[in-house]
């Protein structure tokens, strides 16, 4: 049984790697985009946050197809869809319908609810903080691989990449149909099946629990996507004349150091994210609640303390993202970036650590909700960085009006020292009503 769990994990990375592959492929090229067509830095920060519009509803109806149909023919159908709009984006030459088409490519983000379905029906909750945080890691890894990589593969020739990223998630799909199992039992996908109901639904998002980890994920993978959409064109627009002092010219070598200094974020979030599952594992093991705020004696009480430190460190990163920036110093954005990343990977990690232990009977509801809306800070910050007097107070804006608020509502939604998934705007103090 362990060697087929193993290799449902296996499978479900490598479809989201992809997936997150083909969802920022956009903005590896925002720079080529921009200069085809001639973009402002409005035009720009539209681009990057179109990246993310249709994440928030796309995810939670994910989540509720994983559940009802299984998760090997949601991701599937995800993979399928996506590489023939990639692929037909390649051979487009009309700016308006490039957008539209890589809006539609961009739905590929919708996957990762699926994929964390997919892991919690086949590893046990002791372990399940490690087992999503490679699933989700080494996914998220894809965003980075793709600033790093495409530049230096393709060039300034999106539309090739476009069109490969689209065979080879057509070839995965296959792969996916072909081994994917829907749950390590027929018991748990017969359940998980059964609570796919919209009562189930209401329950999940009414919960006020739910609700302060889709702000934590906001505050988390929101960011972590809305950077990898936007940091490629703020390195390019902050720091032009750093970069062609370091000897990058042109719209190719220029477009290749920004991605580079863009996927620091991107891999860190991502390589330290299941290092976040293990610490989450690490702190639910030795009982450690430092936080005064927060619930102790909840049997997951641990993980709910890890959250708590990780938003915090978020907070106070942002505000060293745009100090670094108004220095000028392009050297001590890339190291704060450094440790943002990281911080963003406690925080994601220890979220997904914490949503299959809250809801078990509706995982991929619960996972679609949290994991879904929360992708809306992918749509809203990079608007806020680019509506700022300058380039760099964005960062700081965010932190301040909407971090502190998030985190203050996470702390209110945790103290509760009984069942916190049962307190909510409907069905408060009993349990979900049955289907």
């Amino acid at each position: 049984m362990s060697t087929h769990k193993v290799e449902q994990l296996v499978i479900a990375t490598v479809g989201f790697f992809w997936c997150f592959l083909m969802w920022f492929s956009t903005a590896a090229f925002s720079p080529s985009i921009a200069a085809h067509y001639h973009l402002g830095i409005k035009a720009l920060g539209l681009l990057a946050s179109s990246a993310m519009w249709m994440a928030p509803i796309g995810r939670m109806a994910a989540g509720w197809a994983a559940d009802r149909f299984g998760a090997p023919r949601a991701f599937a159908v995800v993979l399928a869809v996506c590489g023939l709009v990639s692929i037909a984006s390649a051979y487009t030459t009309s700016y308006p319908l490039l957008f539209v088409e890589r809006i539609l490519v961009a739905t590929a983000g919708v996957s990762f609810v699926i994929g964390i379905q997919h892991v919690a029906q086949w590893f046990e909750p002791r372990e399940i903080g490690t087992a999503e945080g490679l699933y989700a890691g080494t996914g998220n890894a894809g965003a980075g691989v793709g600033a790093l990589l495409l530049p230096r593969i393709f060039g300034t020739a999106y539309q090739a990449a476009y069109l490969w990223l689209g065979v080879g998630a057509l070839a995965i799909a296959a792969w996916y149909l072909a081994r994917g199992r829907a749950a390590k039992t027929v018991a748990r996908r017969q359940m998980a099946r059964r609570a796919s109901g919209w009562k189930g639904a209401v329950f999940v998002w009414s919960r006020y629990i739910a609700l302060a980890l889709m702000l934590a994920y906001a505050m988390s993978f929101g960011l972590e996507i809305a950077l990898n959409a936007w940091l490629p064109g703020y390195f390019v627009r902050g720091f032009q004349a750093e970069l062609l002092a370091l000897g990058f010219t042109g719209v190719a070598g220029v477009q290749i150091a920004a991605g580079t200094f863009a996927a620091v974020q991107s891999f860190t979030a991502s390589l330290f994210r299941p290092f976040a599952g293990y610490m989450s594992d690490l702190f639910q093991r030795r009982g450690w609640t430092p936080l005064p705020f927060i619930a102790r004696t909840l049997p997951y009480a641990p993980r709910l303390h890890w959250l708590g430190i990780a938003l915090v460190l978020i907070t106070l990163a942002m505000a060293g993202l745009t100090a670094a920036g108004l220095s000028g110093s392009l050297h001590g954005s890339v190291a704060v970036l450094v440790v943002l990343g990281t911080f963003v990977s406690f925080a994601t990690g220890g979220t997904f650590a914490l949503v299959p232990l809250l809801f078990p009977d509706r995982p991929g509801l619960a996972a679609g909700f949290i994991g879904g809306l929360s992708t809306g800070g992918g749509i809203v910050y990079p608007l806020i960085f680019a509506g700022q007097s300058d380039i760099y107070s964005g960062y700081l804006r965010v932190a301040l009006t909407l971090f502190i608020p998030f985190v203050l509502f996470y702390f209110w939604a945790s103290r509760h020292e009984r069942r916190p998934e049962e307190h909510g705007v409907f069905f408060t103090a009993r349990a979900a009503p049955a289907e």
